[in-house]
C-alpha cells in the first residue's frame, strides 16, 4: 500500500513538473471575449466559436519564458556556431540537389540567389525538420493576452491566424509551430504568411508545411517585395585601422544610411579589396563580438533586405554566411565525378 501511494505521489510530482500549462485567468477569459466580439464584427466569424477556441487554449509558462530570452541576444562568438554546422551545410546541399531545377527557375523569376533561400530554411527549421513544437493557437493566445510588452503585436497575429485559417485551410486546432507562432518550413508569422506566400505549384492552396515549390517560392517573394536587388553584393567584412569614431556609425542602426566611400573613409580597409562595392552606395556598419576581438561588416542593401525576415544583424550574418558556405559546398560536389 505504502509503495502504491508512493508510485501515485511520484507520477503526480513528474506530471506537475512537466506540465508548462494553465488554464487562463477571469481576466484574460473577460479580454478573449473582447476579442472574439470584434472578429466577429471586424470579419463575420462566429463570436461564440471564436470564444470557445480561445478558451480551450492554453496559458504555457515556456513560451513567455523562451520569448524573454531569444537566441539573438547571445554574441556573435556564440550565435553563430548554432548555424553553421557541418550537418547544416551538408543539409542545405541536399536540400538544393533535391530542388535544383525548382529552385533555379524561383531565383531566376523573383531575382534571388538559391544559396540566400536555402540559407534561410535551413536557419529557420533545418530544412523543414524542426518547424515548432508548440500549437499555434497556444503561442499566440498566451502572447496575446499574457505579455503585456507586445500584446497588440501578437493581438494581430492572432487576429491574421484566424483568417488564415480560414483563407488556406490551416487547421486551427492541430496546426504547430515556433513559441512565437512561427510556422511550415519557412516560419513564416501568420501576417507575412498572408501577404508574402504564393501559390507556386498552381494547387489553388498557399501551403508553407509541405509543398516545396510554395516555400521556396514564398522566401524569394518575400525578399523581392522588400526590395531585393538581383545581382548586388550583400556585406563586406571590413578591418579597421583604429576605433575612433566606428562605434556612432554602429550606432546609426542597422538601415544604410553612410556611403562606402565614408566608412571606408574613417578608418576602415576592406579585407578582401576586390568584393568593395560601388562607393557611393549607402551601408551601415556592423560591429559583432567575435570573441577575442570585434569584427566589423559592411551592412549593404541586400544585408538589410535579410534582417527584414528577422530584424536581427546577428540573424541576417548567419544567414549569409550559410549561403556561402552551402554554395561553396554544393560546387564542390557537383565538380566531383
Amino acid at each position: 500500500m505504502i509503495m502504491r501511494q508512493l508510485i501515485k505521489i511520484s507520477l503526480l510530482t513528474g506530471l506537475l513538473m512537466t506540465q508548462p500549462a494553465c488554464a487562463h485567468s477571469p481576466k484574460t477569459q473577460a479580454e478573449i471575449r473582447t476579442f472574439a466580439t470584434e472578429m466577429a464584427q471586424k470579419h463575420d466569424f462566429s463570436a461564440d466559436e471564436v470564444e470557445k477556441i480561445l478558451s480551450d487554449t492554453v496559458f504555457r509558462d515556456d513560451i513567455i519564458a523562451a520569448i524573454t530570452r531569444p537566441a539573438e541576444a547571445k554574441p556573435w562568438h556564440q550565435y553563430r556556431p548554432i548555424f553553421l554546422k557541418p550537418d547544416r551545410i551538408e543539409g542545405g546541399v541536399k536540400f538544393w540537389q533535391e530542388n535544383e531545377i525548382l529552385l533555379e527557375s524561383v531565383s531566376r523569376t523573383y531575382g534571388v540567389p538559391p544559396e540566400i533561400i536555402v540559407a534561410i530554411i535551413g536557419v529557420e527549421t533545418r530544412y523543414g525538420k524542426f518547424t515548432g513544437r508548440y500549437r499555434i493557437i497556444d503561442s499566440l493566445t498566451t502572447l496575446a493576452f499574457g505579455y503585456p510588452k507586445r500584446a497588440a503585436f501578437f493581438r494581430s497575429e492572432l487576429e491574421q491566424f484566424l483568417l488564415l485559417s480560414r483563407e488556406e485551410s490551416v487547421d486551427v486546432q492541430q496546426a504547430k509551430g515556433s513559441y512565437a507562432g512561427a510556422m511550415g518550413k519557412p516560419q513564416f508569422i501568420s501576417s507575412s504568411y498572408r501577404h508574402y506566400a504564393v501559390d507556386h505549384d498552381g494547387d489553388g492552396k498557399r501551403d508553407l508545411f509541405e509543398s516545396n515549390a510554395d516555400i521556396i517560392a514564398s522566401v524569394a517573394n518575400y525578399f523581392k517585395v522588400h526590395g531585393w536587388r538581383a545581382g548586388e553584393p550583400i556585406t563586406l567584412q571590413a578591418k579597421p585601422n583604429g576605433q575612433s569614431g566606428l562605434q556612432g556609425y554602429v550606432d546609426a542602426g542597422m538601415k544604410p544610411s553612410v556611403s562606402v566611400k565614408s566608412l571606408l573613409g574613417s578608418g576602415l580597409r576592406p579585407i578582401n579589396p576586390g568584393e568593395a562595392p560601388d562607393s557611393n552606395a549607402l551601408s551601415s556598419l556592423i560591429k559583432l563580438d567575435a570573441g577575442e576581438q570585434d569584427e566589423y561588416w559592411l551592412g549593404l542593401h541586400n544585408f538589410y533586405v535579410i534582417t527584414r525576415y528577422n530584424h536581427s544583424n546577428l540573424y541576417a550574418m548567419a544567414a549569409y554566411q550559410l549561403s556561402r558556405e552551402i554554395a561553396a559546398a554544393k560546387r564542390a560536389a557537383d565538380a566531383k565525378p
